[in-house]
């Protein structure tokens, strides 16, 4: 599919602008003729956001709701003082961490082809608020509801040139709204399971409007931009760039040595398998399996990184392991110079792509339920063949690996004696485990650009004035 590098719908209602004119102001005329928002969607955002704070259980997200709330005014406050009319601004938007490492790789590839430019982030999720910080943008924040009149508040403060939605967190009422006043928008990263709820009704007909204000699409895949064309965005809008992921995962890992600031002492990586991003279901998988392994295999170990490293989580953990008969779990923040434990748990958050190289397998949780697999970039980028649960939940990375040799996928009711089996031969023939790896990172490298491809179709939109 080819790209659209000209709004075709939106260029040609307006009579007589050729491709690179100055964008026209946000007239009556073209505001009709632009993608609206229905009244339901709207009525339904409106009535639905003082209901939020029933439906919230702790501290921690009752604190985003707040954020939430207030980021019209503290953007305002940041542009009153900092907004620099005479530079573009460019205003990326990612709901969480793994969508941000996406928008983090094209934010870098666009900044290098055009640093002159203001840079706004947002997200969505708490888990965010660290990893937002650490892209020193020219301001990052919670994005607001997708209200009225918050959405015009954020727009009028921020007077954005670009606004980029990353994978597939767009936001209707923002993108048909930033259309109106002649703002180019775009999707980085785009992706659409065939499981999302967007491709169903009544989900698809709300936000079909914001797919059809889009300038630009860059797909994952082909079967992302057929999605998305489904979606509502024209065809003519929509590139098949690649996952810029794939691209923030070798940077990481080209910069890091796998115990970089991380005070891990010295042992041997070979009979070690690092498990992240886990869940209880996945934690008893790998506990089970280790139980198993080290009858044969008494050096082998494990490090897990659970999603959630809450007091709560660790000690159900501890718990875990020591009804296995499994010796205690020493937490990540612990260690020492002394006798290496068997089981490390980590309880520090921001570690577990650098934590994948101190091991010579991978198991990535959230393949035992609703959860979603979550990502298995990392350790392919770091040449560890890496184990999943069952469900994949259509995922193309995983897919990506298992058709290299390079992922090996557990099955319900034999997950243990599987990942136990795989693991003892692994640890009997390291050789094995190193072509897998390999293969894996064979993978990622053929993936390679998309960050560069999608900076530069960036880079032709914001200049197609």
């Amino acid at each position: 599919m080819g790209a659209a590098m000209g709004r075709r719908g939106r260029k040609d209602m307006v009579k007589g602008r050729s491709a690179g004119s100055p964008k026209p102001k946000a007239g009556l005329g073209l505001a009709l003729s632009m993608p609206r928002t229905s009244v339901l969607y709207r009525a339904f955002a409106a009535t639905s956001v003082p209901l939020v704070p029933l439906l919230i259980r702790d501290a921690r997200h009752r604190a985003a709701h707040r954020a939430r709330l207030a980021a019209p005014a503290d953007l305002a406050r940041w542009a009153r003082v900092h907004r620099d009319p005479t530079r573009p601004l460019v205003w990326f938007h990612a709901p969480s961490v793994g969508e941000g490492l996406q928008a983090r790789a094209v934010i870098d590839a666009l900044r290098a082809v055009r640093p002159d430019v203001q840079l706004v982030y947002t997200h969505f999720s708490p888990s965010a608020e660290s990893f937002a910080a650490s892209l020193a943008a020219d301001w990052d924040g919670y994005l607001c509801y997708d209200r009225t009149d918050d959405v015009e508040r954020m727009l009028t403060a921020a007077a954005p040139d670009l606004l980029v939605f990353t994978k597939l967190d767009l936001w209707p009422e923002l993108a048909t709204r930033a259309a109106a006043r002649g703002t180019r928008l775009a999707m980085a990263a785009a992706t659409v399971s065939a499981a999302s709820g967007r491709l169903k009704w009544p989900a698809r007909q709300l936000v079909t409007p914001g797919y059809a204000a889009l300038d630009l699409a860059m797909a994952v895949a082909a079967v992302d931009a057929e999605r998305l064309e489904y979606l509502g965005c024209p065809r003519d809008r929509i590139a098949v760039t690649g996952d810029p992921r794939v691209d923030s995962v070798l940077q990481v890992v080209a910069a890091a040595t796998p115990t970089d600031d991380l005070a891990l002492p010295a042992f041997d990586p070979a009979v070690t398998l690092v498990a992240g991003s886990t869940w209880p279901e996945d934690e008893a998988i790998v506990l089970a399996a280790l139980a198993r392994v080290r009858r044969r295999h008494p050096g082998a170990r494990l490090i897990v990184a659970p999603h959630e490293p809450t007091a709560i989580h660790l000690h159900a953990i501890d718990a875990a392991a020591r009804r296995l008969g499994l010796p205690d779990p020493v937490r990540f923040s612990a260690l020492g110079r002394g006798a290496i434990p068997a089981v490390i748990t980590v309880d520090r958050t921001g570690v577990l792509a650098r934590l994948y190289g101190s091991g010579a397998l991978a198991y990535v949780g959230g393949g035992w339920g609703r959860k979603g697999i979550h990502s298995v970039l990392e350790p392919a980028a770091w040449g560890r063949p890496v184990v999943i649960g069952p469900i994949d939940r259509d995922n193309r990375d995983v897919q990506m690996l298992e058709l290299r040799g390079a992922l090996l996928r557990l099955s319900e009711p034999d997950g243990v004696p599987q990942l136990a089996e795989a693991w003892g031969a692994w640890l009997d023939h390291p050789a094995d485990a190193l072509v897998a790896g390999a293969a894996g990172r064979a993978a990622l490298e053929a993936e390679r650009g998309a960050a560069t491809r999608s900076a530069e179709m960036l880079k032709q939109l914001l200049e197609r004035r």
